[in-house]
């Protein structure tokens, strides 16, 4: 069927029209929506067929009633003064009013077009179709929305009385519950989806909908949102293929020794401690961006631990047992394979601070081995700890703990879905629109390969990480106990390489700035541009961000910044520069299994089970 020359003159700049929002084939859009109907009701049913057999249990109304808590404290502030609410009410009235007339002004073909009463923030790509400003109708809903949405942030902003964990708390779901409602997520108030349901005749909400249950039945009865076209990729083949061996395999970790590529290598080995939340291979998603392949030509023998996938077996391993049976096991096996029991180490975001509480334990053990300590967005003071402090109080973590006790872990969606609410604008609403309304696939992309590739949590584990750095700060305040023993950092004397990065959501870099005072020894404070993952897993060769060095870690972090040196590029080949700094003495290079029996090529068993 042809377009109407209005709906031709719409695409390409001209007025809008209503033509291009009227279904063409009602028999057409019927069947459809009686097939989407049928597809919904399959998603209900893969959501509710686990709870009927008792295989999933809901804790829904913990977090609700979290939030609900925290928007009571936000109102008493505002509520508490008739006059304060009065204002507050006004300003929201007269933002109401400016869009009003806005609107009127807009469709008088002679009047002269007014001034948007807000405008999107940079970078916010939801309203980016001309039908937003064209067409009055959605113009006005997406204004009313950006007015709504900026009065409620300011609410939080300028209320008086609020401690910083409550404030936090309440900025935070204040843009969960702005990003939810925003018109660009619904069929009815968003033109693009709009005019896409009209032109397909509702095709499109029936692909959705048969995504929407996949997603679900694969979740077993969660929604296991589908972030990218994950069928191209498989761990071992296109993903996670540096060659290697893995040499050691404790219940917690299997160590993996890396092929050398180098006819000599440094004689300290590196062993690397990656998180256990995620697997380690986003350090080698492909060849082009494989911190670990980088590593290895760079002349280091690289060893890492990749960790167990826990279940219920796992259920009482806490930290001791993750640093006797992953890193202390991890040294053993790198003696073993090389005969050297110097080593440098790495650790990357959780699996740093773990090796910080390692370190001050060995240190008062007297284990020395690792002589240099590099820590990528690692904190070790919580005090300024980034948005993962919003799911992290008194009554909240009881609730994981009471969740976790169910199994021993916490289902590896859980952790998942709260790190997709950090960034839910990019990670969880535009996968919903393209993929439950627009029926699209999403395209492959290793980076959400892996980020969707969950991992479980131990209880014991997760109970004492979230007690003892978010919830009491017990590293930095030399007063967490692990083997019977206070460690303290100040016991950690070793070189360290203090790695943040500058839009680090997770380990924000003032975060890791200040948790540089706690060590013992010298720290190389480096900030490298771009976030948590994209700023680490920077190779030279792409040419991208930058990184700045400066003065020791101490005082302000502003004006450390202020007085730094911005360099071009990545850190990496400055890290390198540093490590050759400690020890730059080199030896005939090593391959697994010269001295010791080998398990199996790299990546391993353990980090191909998945959730």
């Amino acid at each position: 069927m042809s377009k109407a020359p209005d709906s031709d003159k719409a695409e390409n700049g001209g007025p809008s029209t209503v033509e291009q929002y009227l279904v063409k084939d009602p028999e057409r859009f019927a069947l459809n929506m009686a097939r989407m109907i049928e597809q919904a009701g399959k998603a209900a049913s893969a959501w509710a067929e686990p709870r009927e057999k008792g295989e999933v249990r809901d804790h829904v109304a913990e977090p609700v009633v979290d939030m609900v808590k925290t928007f009571s404290k936000l109102s008493e502030y505002w509520l508490a003064d008739p006059q304060r609410a009065l204002e507050a009410q006004t300003r929201l009235f007269a933002g109401y009013m400016t869009v009003w007339a806005n609107a009127i002004q807009k469709v008088n073909p002679n009047a002269e077009a007014p001034e948007d009463a807000v405008k999107p923030e940079r970078g916010d790509k939801r309203f980016q179709d001309p039908e937003w400003g064209r067409n009055a109708f959605f113009d006005f809903l997406k204004q009313a929305y950006l007015v709504t949405s900026r009065w409620a942030t300011d609410l939080v902003e300028h209320a008086e009385g609020l401690d910083e964990h409550t404030r936090h708390k309440a900025g935070f779901y204040v843009k969960q519950v702005s990003n939810a409602i925003a018109p660009s997520n619904f069929i009815l108030t968003n033109p693009e989806l709009f005019r896409e349901t009209v032109a397909s005749n509702g095709e499109n909400l029936v692909r959705g909908m048969k995504m929407l249950a996949e997603d679900i039945a694969a979740g077993r009865g969660d929604l296991k949102l589908r972030q990218a076209d994950y069928a191209p990729f498989e761990i071992g083949k296109n993903i996670a293929t540096t060659p290697g061996k893995v040499i050691g395999r404790s219940d917690v970790a299997e160590i993996i020794q890396y092929d050398p590529a180098t006819e000599t290598v440094l004689k300290h080995p590196l062993l690397v401690c990656p998180p256990w939340i995620n697997k380690y291979y986003i350090l080698d998603l492909n060849p082009q961006k494989s911190f670990i392949r980088w590593a290895v030509e760079q002349g280091h023998t690289v060893f890492v631990i990749s960790w167990i996938n826990p279940d219920e077996r796992h259920g009482a391993k806490g930290w001791e047992a993750y640093i006797r049976e992953g890193l202390q096991y991890g040294l053993d096996t790198v003696e073993k394979a090389t005969g050297e029991k110097e080593v440098n180490a790495i650790g990357y975001c959780v699996g740093g601070t773990l090796l910080a509480a390692a370190l001050a334990l060995l240190a008062q053990e007297g284990d020395h081995r690792i002589k240099s300590a590099t820590f990528f967005t690692t904190q070790v003071d919580f005090t300024h700890a980034g948005d993962l402090k919003v799911f992290v109080d008194e009554d909240q973590v009881a609730a994981v703990e009471r969740s976790m006790s169910e199994k021993g872990y916490l289902e590896g969606t859980k952790m998942a879905t709260a790190f997709n609410m950090l960034r839910s604008g990019d990670l969880i609403w535009p996968y919903v629109i393209n993929n439950y309304m627009r029926g699209k696939d999403p395209l492959p992309f290793d980076l959400l390969y892996w980020n969707a590739d969950s991992t479980r949590m131990a209880a014991a584990n997760h109970s004492f990480y979230l007690r003892n750095c978010y919830l009491e700060n017990n590293l930095s305040r030399g007063t967490m106990e692990l083997a019977g023993r206070t460690v303290s950092l100040a016991d950690i004397t070793i070189p360290v390489y203090n790695l943040a990065t500058k839009e680090d959501h997770i380990a924000p870099a003032l975060s890791v700035f200040l948790g540089s005072q706690y060590f013992g020894g010298d720290v190389e404070y480096v900030m490298a541009g771009s976030g948590h993952i994209a700023g680490v897993v920077n190779p030279p060769a792409a040419h991208k961000y930058q990184y700045w060095t400066g003065a020791k870690p101490v005082g302000d972090f502003g004006q450390w910044f202020a007085a730094a040196h911005e360099h071009p590029g990545s850190w990496w080949t400055h890290w390198q520069h540093w490590i050759e700094s400690q020890d730059n003495v080199h030896v005939p290079a090593r391959k697994p299994g010269k001295r010791m029996k080998t398990l199996g090529d790299a990546p391993g068993t353990y980090v191909k089970v998945r959730v």
